[in-house]
């Protein structure tokens, strides 16, 4: 049988574990002593409180080949095979781990980790690609094909909407840039090939928007797109940007997610962005 495994670093809409079979490790997340499972433990919206009530961000950390261990031993049984796709190691250490314990568990299960490149829900998409096609008769070989074809292909796109969530975290080196210059600038980045990538500085959160628009665009023209769109605690300008975003592409289905908590961290509340994933 083949298992999907992602981390809390990708986002799955709430139906898609259920519907497509995709089972999510949870991210450690560190309050000072206390320590929570993301998802499980503490949800986005108490994410957002405690750092509101404590003036402090979290650190988060990946899960250790040991929990890794232990959670392929409870979603799957011996000789299945498990599909594990992860956050870009460019930006965490998630992958290395599963690597680690799929070495532990060689005997056991045929484990196939894999760096996504990318984050959030481009990961939650190629989990869902890849059991549709598993359903369709595809062979394990030709779906981690098609995963490292496509990865690369997807482009997500964020604003910032505040610069001192990634003042405090420290960890967006991609953002230093911004954060030598004035505080309400409004940062673009990209996530492409593994790295995030601040592109452009931008004056008000309106020329932000449209400003990810049009790189989009400039990118993916007319090209069919799965188009999805995240925010962290930001569903309005995350509506907003997706009802916008349906009248300059050509999209065959489109979607809206938070932003896990572990990315959330690390760029703030209000961010917002696309992310596109195109059709053959």
């Amino acid at each position: 049988m083949l298992r999907i495994v992602t981390d809390g670093a990708a986002d799955i809409l709430p139906e898609w574990a259920t519907e497509y079979g995709i089972d999510v490790i949870p991210v450690n997340i560190l309050f000072g002593e206390k320590s929570y499972l993301q998802g499980s433990e503490l949800d986005n919206e108490g994410f957002y409180k405690l750092v509101e009530e404590t003036k402090r961000i979290p650190k988060t950390s990946q899960p250790s080949p040991h929990q890794f261990v232990e959670f392929y031993r409870k979603i799957a049984q011996k000789g299945d095979t498990i599909l594990s796709l992860h956050i870009t190691a460019k930006l965490s250490g998630t992958y290395a781990s599963a690597m680690a314990a799929a070495e532990e568990l060689k005997d056991e299960f045929n484990i196939i980790p894999i760096d996504s490149i990318v984050g959030s829900l481009a990961i939650g998409l190629l989990c869902r690609e890849a059991r549709k096609m598993e359903r369709a008769g595809k062979s394990i070989d030709e779906i981690v094909k098609y995963i490292e074809s496509k990865k690369t292909k997807i482009r997500v796109i964020l604003t910032l909407d505040t610069l001192e969530y990634a003042k405090m975290s420290g960890r967006v080196k991609a953002l230093q840039a911004a954060l030598a210059s004035v505080l309400n600038v409004k940062p673009i980045a990209v996530l492409m090939n593994g790295v995030l990538d601040m592109k452009e500085k931008v004056r008000t959160r309106r020329a932000a928007l449209d400003r990810v628009i049009a790189m989009a665009k400039e990118e993916f023209g007319d090209k069919p797109v799965y188009l999805a769109v995240v925010h962290a605690r930001d569903l309005k300008s995350g509506q907003a940007l997706l009802d916008e975003s349906k009248n300059h592409f050509n999209v065959k289905e489109t979607m809206i997610s938070d932003l896990a908590i572990s990315i959330a961290a690390n760029l703030g509340p209000g961010t917002v962005g696309l992310i596109l994933y195109p059709l053959e």
